[in-house]
């Protein structure tokens, strides 16, 4: 087919399975992997192919980008001591269980441990297309696991290839491998990331800032394939610098056009994806000769429930060494079960399968490269159409409670700014020349809103109150339902508003300064127009100073500032106007 015709088949896809899965009540994605499957019974369709260097050089660059801008960095620094194995040595442990499993089917060793490199590391955007219902929490550290674990599994495949041509392999070889692929990556992805720091950091131009950061995890993966190491790594660490950085190299205006076209974006390719694995699926099932299919199969689940056992027993094992110290025990099994379901395969599996060259051969049935790429499309469809309807069942039996502290923080952050915007906002006035007329109505404005934000912590913080009361009875019914924690004083408000600028105290904020001594009426509408804009911007900006500061203290999450932001960046848009709004 032409490629037009496969991207107008693509577009309709993607469009019947966003307008169908709502109505079915099943994920888009799951949908999407099942029109591709049905698509696949047509012959011509079925010949669509997808090239391994479509997935990692067009659809992987963006998707990890985009993932790693919205990934939580704080958690990521809370989480090391779980991102770390579980993206290192459980992929390792993954790829060599698969491998002996593929041994006892007949598979040779070599052909058996490039398996095992394909389908070990779950996949970023599999996760983060299906794991949304999960806690905030976990949600973050399988998305920073399956970030990284990319990268594990590119050095295993390079290493299984080797073996499997009958290259030499040698404990120096492969230990300059490791370090070529982690550390060339980690390095290219940060000097990537400084040099757009240093061309956006004057920039104002909304179009000029997001072109560059399209740019971003082309170059970075480009520059990493260059010196032979891990495009995958350097993407990754390129969206996490940048990510910590985005405030100061991006505009309001920026941000929301970006915000609106990234997303969409991203949604795009993911179902594209989709609809490809399932056309691949069907494609290597027809392909494969009728007498390898029953052993292909058993191998194909043999695997997929291997992995399960795998991470399962990974984070049993670990558990002294992940789980905080001093932290409740009650939960953190049907947490384990939890995780487990939760590891999809996806892009990144069917991109390694698809690599390995027909030159893969040996005797036997099960020795060459459609064995590993047959496999592989079966471990990822299991994951997707198994894994995924099972995973809300899941959820909702390991009754997993959202902790509320990424809404505690939203509000704390909501009230400490406007608590510092109010108290400066006098400084702020005779700075910018503003009447006390405007000045003193932008402090009642101010007063409103702070009242407001207090009124609705302390309503949440009661329902939460009344939430655990409820639990806590649950609980006393069902003993061998999970230990909760202790329960809060009620009408106990979980923070304290106070003002973030040291020379401010607290009871300033409880005074109203009004003034009489002006007559309004003397003075331009547009002249008491401009002197508001004028203050409410310089108080935009007195917030976002707070707002970043308590980021960088580690006060608030990385996602709660961006999700205050959005709400400054609409606020300071509305100021300026559509027209100029830099």
């Amino acid at each position: 087919m032409q490629g037009l015709e496969v991207t107008v088949l693509l577009g309709l896809a993607i469009l019947v399975g966003t307008v169908l899965a709502p109505r079915l009540r099943i994920a888009t994605p799951l949908l999407l992997v099942v029109i591709g499957l049905l698509l696949g019974f047509v012959p011509p369709l079925r010949e669509i192919q997808l090239p391994p260097e479509t997935v990692l050089l067009l659809f992987l660059p963006v998707m990890l980008f985009w993932e790693s801008l919205t990934t939580s960095l704080r958690a990521i620094r809370r989480s090391l001591r779980y991102i770390i194995p579980m993206s290192t040595l459980l992929v390792v442990a993954s790829a060599f269980a698969v491998a002996w499993i593929a041994t006892l089917f007949g598979m040779p060793w070599q052909t058996g441990l490039l398996l095992g490199a394909a389908v070990a590391p779950p996949d970023a955007t599999a996760v983060a297309a299906l794991g949304r219902l999960l806690p905030q929490r976990m949600f973050m550290k399988l998305k920073a696991e399956s970030l990284t674990n990319d990268g594990t599994a590119l050095v295993l495949y390079a290493i299984a290839l080797s073996l499997a041509l009958g290259d030499s392999v040698t404990a120096w070889s492969v230990t300059a491998t490791v370090l070529v692929s982690y550390l060339g990556g980690a390095a290219a992805g940060i000097a990537v990331a400084a040099l757009t720091f240093v061309a956006l950091r004057r920039t104002r131009h909304a179009l000029v800032i997001n072109i560059t950061l399209l740019l971003v995890p082309f170059t970075a993966f480009l520059a990493a394939e260059m010196i032979q190491a891990s495009g995958v790594l350097a993407v990754v660490f390129a969206g996490l610098i940048i990510a910590w950085m985005l405030p100061r190299i991006t505009t309001a205006a920026s941000r929301r056009q970006s915000s609106a076209a990234w997303p969409f974006g991203v949604y795009l390719l993911n179902g594209a994806l989709f609809v490809l694995i399932g056309l691949e699926v069907q494609y290597v099932v027809h392909d494969i000769p009728a007498r390898q299919i029953g052993a292909l199969m058993l191998v194909t689940v043999a695997a997929w429930a291997a992995l399960l056992v795998v991470r399962y027993l990974f984070q049993l094992l670990f558990a002294p060494f992940t789980r905080p110290s001093g932290g409740p025990r009650s939960g953190y099994q049907r947490g384990r079960v939890v995780s487990t379901v939760a590891g999809f395969r996806g892009a990144i599996s069917l991109a390694i399968a698809l690599s390995v060259p027909p030159a893969v051969g040996g005797a036997g049935d099960l020795a060459g490269r459609d064995a590993v790429v047959f496999v592989t499309a079966g471990v990822i469809l299991l994951s997707l159409l198994v894994q995924g309807p099972l995973l809300p069942a899941v959820v909702r039996w390991a009754r997993l409670r959202d902790d509320g502290v990424a809404e505690d923080e939203y509000e704390l952050a909501q009230r400490t700014i406007s608590g510092a915007a109010l108290a400066a906002i006098d400084d702020l006035a005779a700075e910018h020349g503003i009447s006390d007329g405007v000045r003193d109505r932008a402090r009642h404005e101010g007063y409103e809103l702070l009242e407001l934000s207090n009124a609705r912590a302390y309503a949440r913080q009661s329902a939460n109150d009344n939430d655990r009361i409820a639990e806590l009875e649950d609980v006393l019914d069902d003993p061998a339902a999970p230990d909760t924690g202790p329960l809060p004083a009620a009408g106990t408000a979980r923070h304290v508003v106070t003002p973030a600028d040291g020379d401010a105290s607290a009871s300033s904020l409880q005074m109203l300064a009004t003034s009489s001594g002006i007559d309004l009426t003397q003075r331009s509408p547009i002249t008491r127009f401009e002197e508001a804009s004028r203050l409410k911007l310089a108080l935009l900006q007195r917030k976002r100073d707070v707002l970043l500061r308590m980021r960088r203290e580690g006060t608030i999450d990385d996602l709660v500032e961006r999700r205050v932001e959005t709400h400054l960046d609409f606020e300071e848009l509305r100021l300026r106007g559509v027209e100029h709004p830099d």
